[in-house]
């Protein structure tokens, strides 16, 4: 699931697109600092890939020397057994 699927599952579950609007506005900022600092969020198991928390979402993303390559925006609400990292990498 990612930032598109999170926004419009929220639009159809409340029937609005306020919620939608805020979270987009909120992940792009979380998103923003990265640039600034990519080392910002949490390693994870896997050597170049970092995770950073924002509201009830991780912004997964590798970072390839100069590069921030967002791997997917998971909703931790889900189970983290379809998480699936790995079969996004670009390796």
């Amino acid at each position: 699931m990612d930032l598109i699927d999170i926004l419009e599952f929220y639009i159809k579950r409340n029937l609005s697109n306020t919620y939608s609007i805020k979270l987009n506005s909120k992940i792009n900022k979380d998103v923003k600092a990265l640039i600034k600092n990519p080392f910002l969020g949490k390693p994870t198991e896997y050597e170049s890939v970092r995770c950073l928390v924002t509201a009830n979402h991780e912004v997964i993303y590798e970072v390839i020397e100069q590069d921030i390559l967002i791997v997917m925006i998971w909703d931790c609400h889900r189970n983290p057994e379809e998480k699936m990292i790995d079969k996004r990498l670009k390796r």
